[in-house]
């Protein structure tokens, strides 16, 4: 494994938390791969781009014309979504489409592995999209 690999190793059941106050107290609430996850997930969106880092609905949130991304820390999985993400498969396969906006996310167990440069190109490819098409929650409705 390299420092580019963005590996999420085992560790034990992590507890429910409750709503962090910034994004640096979330990150401190966090412990074993979970921690690890989302400290390399957040260095490489952090790296991709200007973007407003956030907490909404409980985790971290990536605001550029709208919403961007989220890292979602769970009890068995971390959650890097993406509000465009439908648009972002050509860069990476496993991302599973859901809920609205054209959403999609990449489900991170202990075992997954991630490229700093895959997330970062999903993060710059995601903040492209909203810079050219505007806030994903604002699209018209059909």
């Amino acid at each position: 494994m390299t420092n580019d690999e963005l590996s999420v190793p085992k560790t034990k059941y992590m507890k429910k938390m409750q709503a962090a106050a910034s994004p640096n107290d979330y990150v401190a609430s966090l412990s074993g791969w979970q921690l690890k996850a989302v400290k390399k997930l957040r260095t490489a969106v952090r790296s991709a781009g200007s973007l407003e880092e956030t907490i909404k609905w409980g985790h971290l949130v990536y605001i550029c014309n709208g919403p961007v991304l989220l890292i979602r820390a769970e009890d068995e999985r971390v959650l890097f979504g993406f509000w465009r993400g439908k648009h972002l498969t050509q860069i990476e396969q496993r991302l599973k489409p859901s809920g609205k906006y054209n959403m999609a996310t990449l489900i991170l167990h202990e075992s997954t592995r991630l490229t700093r440069e895959v997330a970062m190109r999903l993060a710059e490819e995601a903040i492209r999209l909203n810079k050219e098409l505007g806030d994903p929650t604002k699209v018209p409705k059909r």
